[in-house]
């Protein structure tokens, strides 16, 4: 048997009941096969491979909170610390009744890999809760992160472990969390990313993962001599990463008529309304029903169906396992020509295969999504020298970021013979910078 295989089949033996860690697992070992095998002595010696997919170590905890009846709720807190071989653990909390430790080692492994095709000093992490925000008030918010900080904080530093937003963590609670570090470590520092702009927040944090979506899909395009212009582009979700992934295509002239909540999705022919779409969202926190009061000629629609819409470019923005084998024949039938990750593993192995069987260009989320966390980088940096750059600092930042990243995983599989798909140069670009750092310092 060979080495991948191996270890992909102790994976799924030593972490039971943990499917999305054991697919995130293997497809990137699948990818990593061409390398693996042909330093496959070297690296089995040193046990490369057990100690990438182990994390270096993992919490679990418990976060009692009072609600406002004076009822005691307990929720389960985790936060992975993969991988550091490239810098301070990374990685956002997400807060979901769907959060496990299998979601999270997921996302923490994902995220190493991630991390460092941004080409910043950071290494890899996750964490989160089971932990609901949605319907709660802001005290009840407010007595849950003050909760899983106080806990949290033993684990995490400035330059030990930076967490971040995810689902379910904006502003108001990572605000929150940031109180409750400070009273009880006694430090003012860059401990948390996302912060607000009064306290450490970097400018365009907020647009970066949706921003750097198109930036990235916008220079895939230009590399087969097309662009955003003119496209009809179909988007699931509704939060941050959906909202300025539409904000930017439709700035590139492209025209995107879907976005999805939990419980719908809309239609809109004449192009999704931002505005009405963050009123709704960030504002109101409402659902996606209202839509149609500041659209008439919108359609909204209960369920799933954002993925049999006719268009040209699709952008899954929502979670895991969105897209999945069925919704991948609907769009090729409609001709879409690119799909590119927003959210983290959005589409299943099965469709990922069948879009790049049938010529769809595939940009997975490990490279797509990287602007969040690379402005999360660029974020620590300006806490670090106490200094708040511009917008377009930022931003253009950013979009060279994103360019590079398109390039870096572009040569890598056409080095290893694989050319067009990315998701295999993706996985290689950044398995070779954390596996070089492994080595040089030592079996730790």
């Amino acid at each position: 048997m060979s080495y991948v295989d191996e270890v992909i089949e102790r994976v799924v033996r030593e972490n039971p009941n943990e499917p999305e860690f054991h697919q995130a697992v293997k497809e990137v070992l699948e990818s990593l096969r061409v390398v693996v095998d042909a330093n496959e002595e070297k690296f089995r010696k040193d046990a490369l491979l057990e100690r990438l997919v182990n994390p270096e170590r993992q919490f679990k905890f418990r976060v009692p909170w009072v609600d406002d009846k004076g009822q005691v709720q307990v929720n389960t807190g985790y936060r992975v610390q993969f991988n550091s071989a490239i810098g301070p653990y990374k990685g956002g909390l997400r807060l979901h009744p769907s959060v496990n430790l299998g979601i999270i080692k997921f996302l923490g492994f994902e995220q190493i890999f991630k991390n460092s095709l941004t080409g910043l000093p950071i290494g890899g992490g996750k964490g989160g809760s089971d932990f609901d925000p949605k319907g709660k008030s802001d005290r009840e918010v407010m007595a849950f992160c003050q909760s899983f900080m106080t806990e949290l904080c033993k684990y995490i530093g400035a330059d030990t472990d930076v967490p971040a937003g995810d689902i379910g963590t904006g502003a108001r609670e990572i605000g929150y969390m940031f109180g409750q570090y400070k009273r009880i470590r006694g430090v003012f520092e860059g401990v948390l990313t996302g912060k607000g702009l009064t306290y450490g927040g970097s400018l365009a944090r907020t647009e970066a993962t949706g921003y750097g979506l198109l930036y990235i899909t916008e220079e895939m395009l230009k590399s087969k001599g097309m662009s955003m212009e003119g496209k009809t582009v179909v988007v699931s979700g509704a939060g941050n990463v959906a909202t300025y992934a539409i904000q930017k295509a439709q700035q590139l002239g492209a025209k995107v008529v879907t976005c999805s909540d939990s419980t719908g999705w809309v239609y809109d022919p004449d192009g999704i309304d931002v505005a009405a779409l963050k009123e709704i969202k960030e504002v109101k926190r409402a659902r996606l029903t209202e839509y149609k009061n500041y659209r008439p000629n919108s359609e909204y629609h209960e369920g799933k169906g954002v993925w049999t819409v006719k268009a040209d470019i699709a952008l899954p923005c929502a979670t895991q396992n969105e897209l999945g084998i069925e919704d991948a024949k609907a769009l090729v039938a409609n001709g879409v020509i690119a799909v590119a990750e927003g959210a983290n593993m959005p589409t299943t192995m099965e469709a990922t295969e069948y879009l790049q069987k049938n010529g769809v260009f595939f940009l997975p989320g490990k490279a797509a999504n990287a602007g969040g966390v690379a402005t999360s980088a660029l974020e620590m940096s300006q806490n670090s020298e106490r200094l708040s750059w511009t917008f377009e600092e930022v931003d253009s930042k950013l979009k060279g970021i994103m360019v590079n990243i398109f390039h870096n995983l572009d040569d890598a599989a056409k080095k290893y013979g694989f050319e067009g798909n990315y998701v295999v140069g993706a996985n290689i670009a950044g398995f070779e910078k954390v596996v070089d750092a492994m080595n040089a310092q030592g079996i730790v």
